[in-house]
């Protein structure tokens, strides 16, 4: 498939083109441009967009550029950062995609324990940095994740027990609104934007830089990981849940309904065996890792067993293999529980066993600690009394499998509404389908203050490619 141009309209781009190169230092790609075809392409192999034209922004004058471009050529807008965004926003069919990619400049102050990063910025590439002085900010649980998206929508990862969400990390951010003003956003500037941006996802602007407290971390942590055959589910879920009741907040934990992947990391006799993985992460002093994480190992009797010290960066690299980009489909949709009781456990066990295809992910996050002490108005962040949260993370490789795949994760989300106690984590929004209803949902009570806010700074709606929350007529 190719995008198809008419001789006019033709003419029309090529203007449109060359308009806004001449406005930026960074390159504007067009459909005729040779890099086109890998420009446009996000993670999602799923998502198959062709936008009219990539302004890849060079730097904040670029973003400004491109922004008023749009704004005053009513061009639709997605705002590309990492391009992770499951549901596919970091890119659209027929408008500009201002890609923020290039984008890689970190500062990193050891004294102050701050971290300044542009938002094309991965959480690799933070790691990287921060890692230098043994140091790190809250982020995700892939590396080539985004620090943009993942930071918007809130951001759960491995220290989120101990240090929070990665909100909670945030001091500041740049961004251009829609009007092309660039601004600061904090507790002291702004302030009201900075409680939107704070798990508003990207709905106000484009956010070219994030300021992070960053916090001790490794530069070795202790991972706990046994994988047990899915048959022990039953007896296995109900004590890791009583276990993490009194586990100390240097462990966040979760457990995964997941197929031992066909690789050579893993015994063949095992390859497609679904089993059931106790995973956690320990950043407390490490010899007191293996005496903290026993437990979780000696529930049963593990087919597979990769607990041990490990380094900070190959712990967030763990799961970047099974995650390439452009070569999977994914899905990923998220509930909070209201509790893991065993009437809980027994509704999810059939369908995480037993899924369409092998590689099909379900996750049981427990949260709480650290993310659970901030208050609740602090943020547009809803979600932190939940000390469950259930996400379908759909992943296959044939396309024509795609609606066997979906319908299988809606029926099962479906299933767990009866468990639920409403809302989800807006960076696992699944394509959106609910709309509007979805992001009423995600943000509850949040929903009218953040409706004021898009209304103050995006009153068109310039920036829709997101968890939309539209602005007051």
């Amino acid at each position: 498939m190719s995008i198809a141009i008419l001789p006019d309209q033709s003419e029309r781009l090529a203007e449109a083109v060359q308009s806004l190169q001449q406005q930026m230092q960074g390159q504007v790609i067009s459909p005729s441009h040779p890099e086109y075809d890998e420009a446009r392409r996000v993670w999602n192999g799923m998502i198959d967009k062709y936008p009219a034209m990539i302004a890849r922004c060079a730097g904040v004058a670029d973003v400004i550029a491109a922004v008023n471009f749009a704004r005053e050529r009513d061009f639709l807008v997605a705002v590309r950062g990492g391009g992770h965004n499951v549901a596919g926003h970091a890119t659209c069919d027929g408008g500009l995609v201002i890609d923020l990619s290039g984008m890689k400049g970190i500062h990193v102050d050891p004294d102050k324990r701050v971290a300044r990063a542009q938002a094309g910025v991965t959480w690799g590439e933070l790691d990287r940095e921060t890692q230098v002085f043994g140091l790190a900010a809250p982020g995700g649980v892939v590396s080539t994740t985004g620090i943009a998206g993942l930071t918007l929508g809130g951001g759960m990862g491995w220290l989120r027990r101990k240090h929070g969400l990665t909100i909670d990390s945030l001091l500041s951010v740049n961004l251009v609104t829609a009007r092309g003003e660039y601004l600061t956003a904090s507790e002291n500037e702004n302030a009201e934007l900075f409680w939107g941006l704070r798990g508003g996802g990207g709905n106000f602007g484009v956010v070219t830089s994030f300021e992070y407290r960053l916090h001790p971390v490794g530069p070795m942590v202790t991972l706990v990981m046994p994988w047990y055959p899915v048959e022990d589910a039953k007896e296995l879920l109900p004590k890791w849940r009583d276990f993490m009741k009194e586990a100390p907040e240097e462990l966040s934990s979760s457990a995964y309904f997941w197929s031992i992947p066909a690789t050579p990391d893993f015994p063949e006799e095992f390859h497609g065996k679904r089993v059931v993985i106790l995973g956690g992460v320990y950043t407390g002093p490490l010899e007191d890792g293996e005496r903290i994480t026993r437990p979780l190992r000696e529930m049963g009797r593990p087919l597979l067993d990769l607990s041990g010290p490990i380094s900070w960066t190959a712990v967030q690299q763990g799961f970047d293999q099974f995650f390439p980009k452009g070569q999977r489909q994914y899905y990923f949709k998220s509930r909070y529980l209201a509790n893991l009781d065993d009437e809980t456990i027994q509704a999810l066990i059939p369908q995480g066993t037993k899924p369409p295809a092998p590689s099909i992910l379900i996750v049981i996050w427990h949260n709480g600690g650290a993310a659970r002490r901030v208050d609740a108005e602090k943020t547009a962040f809803m979600g932190r009394d939940a000390t469950y949260l259930f996400s379908v993370d759909a992943i296959w490789d044939d396309p024509h499998q795609t609606e066997e795949v979906l319908d299988y994760a809606r029926a099962y989300l479906a299933e767990m509404e009866a468990y639920s106690t409403g809302g989800l984590y807006v960076n696992f929004p699944g394509l959106g389908e609910e709309g509007e209803q979805l992001v009423k949902d995600a943000y509850g009570a949040h929903y009218n203050r953040l409706v004021a806010l898009k209304t103050r700074y995006d009153p068109t709606n310039l920036f829709r490619l997101n968890q939309n929350i539209k602005p007051a007529l």
